[in-house]
């Protein structure tokens, strides 16, 4: 009967659905649209530059503190796991470019082109020239950094290498190697797209002293292979030679860190929303108690039970909360259907369109469904709702007969 009496003053006879249940349920629908939009977008962004950071740096580095003058002995033995698709060496360190009168410090990476292309998809990444071309006497510079340079495709810049403090210690001068501008290339990351350049990887062992020696090797996973079961077993067969074996994960923990933490941060943020609906219910709720004070008296002198009177309003938040949470899901997955027109909308309203691109680097809002994420907010805003009906329902339920049917 409670449950009956609850639906009753919801949706009264005659009226069908009375103004009150209305405007909580719109409180509720907009604050679980507003999360579901900006949830799913920011998974988008994080999922997009976590493939991006992923795709630009393989699966899996294997690192050595000293010089690795057995290079072919690691990648043969990488190659032996069947799970590695594909394994690439490397060497990288800090060195000074100079373009007219444009220094810069970029992190300078030796690849071996053709095994590099099989780890990492760099000649997707190509905006500008012709990687092909890479030798001994060339040069590939991400996109921001060739612009904070003001380097381009053609352009002749000198690379000074840490070598060279070294042999003018010793006396001896070591020039700067002029090397050309081959091609520019662009992950969609900034952080990679400023700080890296890349050279050939026999250049890279010449300025740097290296020898034969790499430093280490990067590892293309075989699809559908879990990268930490992969990172455990490599480091129980690595055991006490000296390898230090991370994943992309590791090595990127505080970018991803943060990713987590703003998206944790925007659900807190937003979900006031609905907590503020929720006091609209509850204030609701609670004039609706005081008004009808009699006929609840009544019912508790016919038999009604504290609990189930109680039960009446708490069902009431309740209902409230899962219409709610079901509008809410539903307008929320039709916005961010429209989401790029929304965006280039208001883009276009505002006159920003080449801001947009320039600086987000976007022509398209990313988003990335994920099913947690619904059950968290639908639970979420469902809680909030009943109890949002307790302080009325509690309220109600120490109401005595007596004291009631005697109210004016």
């Amino acid at each position: 009967w409670y449950v009956y009496l609850a639906f009753k003053q919801l949706f009264p006879t005659g009226k069908g659905f009375s103004f009150f249940a209305l405007m909580a349920i719109v409180g509720v629908t907009l604050g679980v649209m507003v999360l579901v939009v900006v949830e799913t977008v920011m998974n988008g962004f994080g999922k997009q530059i976590g493939d991006t950071i992923h795709n630009a740096g393989g699966d899996i580095q294997v690192r050595s503190s000293g010089v690795i003058q057995n290079g072919d002995v690691l990648i043969d033995k990488m190659k032996n796991f069947k799970f590695i698709e594909a394994v690439a060496p490397q060497a990288a360190g800090v060195m000074m470019l100079n373009n007219g009168n444009y220094p810069g410090f970029p992190i300078v990476k030796g690849i071996d082109l053709d095994l590099e292309d099989k780890v990492v998809p760099l000649r997707s990444y190509v905006i500008a020239g012709n990687i092909e071309d890479l030798d001994d006497e060339s040069i590939i510079l991400g996109s921001a950094f060739a612009r904070e340079v003001g380097a381009r495709v053609g352009s002749t810049i000198d690379l000074y290498s840490p070598l060279m403090l070294e042999r003018m210690k010793q006396e001896e001068v070591l020039l700067p190697r002029e090397l050309k501008v081959i091609a520019l290339y662009q992950t969609g990351y900034n952080d990679l797209d400023s700080k890296f350049a890349l050279i050939s990887l026999r250049l890279m062992q010449e300025m740097y002293g290296l020898g034969d020696g790499i430093q280490g090797v990067s590892a293309k996973l075989v699809p559908g292979i879990d990268t930490e079961l992969a990172v455990a077993e490599l480091r129980k067969d690595f055991e006490g030679t000296g390898y230090q074996i991370t994943s992309w994960m590791d090595l990127n923990e505080p970018q991803l860190f943060v990713l987590r933490l703003e998206k944790t941060m925007m659900f807190f943020i937003i979900i006031f929303i609905i907590l503020v609906a929720s006091f609209s219910i509850a204030s609701s709720l609670m004039t609706s108690v005081v008004r009808k004070i009699r006929e609840i008296g009544l019912i508790a002198a016919m038999g009604g039970r504290p609990i189930h009177i109680a039960a009446c309003f708490c069902f009431q938040g309740f209902v409230i909360g899962v219409a709610g949470t079901i509008l809410g899901c539903l307008f929320g997955a039709f916005v961010l259907h429209f989401r790029t027109e929304i965006v280039q909308f208001l883009a276009v309203l505002s006159n920003r369109e080449e801001t947009l691109v320039k600086f987000y680097k976007f022509t398209e809002v990313p988003a990335h469904y994920m099913l947690s994420d619904f059950i968290v907010i639908c639970i979420a805003s469902i809680t909030i709702a009943t109890l949002a009906g307790l302080l009325p329902a509690i309220r109600a339920a120490r109401l005595k007969p007596s004291e009631a049917l005697r109210n004016e």
